[in-house]
C-alpha cells in the first residue's frame, strides 16, 4: 500500500513515518504548510524534513510555496478559528495531491500532537477524503509523540517552539509572559507574607 503523508515536521514525522513503514506501508512526504511563518521559520522546517527524508531514503514532495497573504487573508475575519481553516487547506492539498499521483491512500504527521485538534484533523481529513476518492488513513499517533521528540533531540533535528502560525507563536510568547509575571507576583507575595 502507498500512503502520501502531510508533514508538518521532521520531529512530528519521524515515528509516523517509522510506524506505518513497519505496517508495510509505502511512505511519500508531502510538504504544504503555508501556515509556518516567518520565513526563516518555514525554511528551517522544511530543510530538516528534506535532510531527514534524504537520510531515510523517503521521497518527498514540496507543495506550494511561503507565501503570507494568502494565510493571513484567509483567516482574518476569524484569528480564533484559525486552526479549523489550516487544518482543512493541508488536508485537501494532501488529498487533491494524492487522488491526482495515484496513492492508496493520504494521511497527517499532525495527528501525533497531543497540542492540536485530533478530531478536527481527521474529521477535515475525511472530509477531503470522500470529495477527491482517496481513502485517509486514520492512526491515532499521539501514543508515539514523546518517543518522536527524543528521537528528534537525539538526532539534532531543528525543533520549533509553536505550532506554526504568527498568531500561534504570538501566543507562546503571551502565554510566556504571563507565567513570568505570575512567578515575579508570586515571589513578592511571599516576601510580603514574611516580613
Amino acid at each position: 500500500m502507498t500512503t502520501l503523508m502531510h508533514m508538518c515536521c521532521a520531529p512530528c514525522a519521524n515515528r509516523p513515518i517509522a510506524q506505518l513503514r513497519a505496517e508495510g506501508t509505502a511512505v511519500t512526504g508531502f510538504w504544504f504548510n503555508p501556515n509556518i511563518h516567518p520565513y526563516t521559520e518555514y525554511q528551517a522546517r522544511k530543510r530538516a524534513l528534506e535532510e531527514y527524508a534524504r537520510e531515510i531514503g523517503m521521497k518527498l514532495v514540496i507543495g506550494g510555496s511561503y507565501d503570507l497573504c494568502p494565510f493571513i487573508t484567509a483567516v482574518v475575519g476569524d484569528i480564533g478559528g484559525r486552526c479549523a481553516y489550516c487544518y482543512r487547506v493541508r488536508m485537501e492539498q494532501t488529498a487533491r495531491y494524492a487522488a491526482e499521483n495515484g496513492f492508496d491512500s493520504f494521511t497527517t504527521s499532525l495527528l501525533i500532537s497531543p497540542y492540536q485538534n485530533h478530531e478536527a484533523i481527521a474529521a477535515a481529513a475525511r472530509e477531503m477524503g470522500e470529495q477527491y476518492g482517496v481513502d485517509f488513513l486514520y492512526r491515532d499517533f499521539r501514543p508515539l509523540f514523546q518517543e518522536g521528540q527524543q528521537f528528534a533531540r537525539d538526532h539534532g533535528f531543528y525543533m520549533q517552539k509553536y505550532c506554526g502560525c504568527v498568531f500561534s507563536e504570538e501566543d507562546r510568547y503571551m502565554a510566556a509572559k504571563r507565567k513570568k509575571r505570575a512567578a515575579r507576583e508570586a515571589a513578592a507575595g511571599e516576601v510580603n507574607e514574611n516580613k
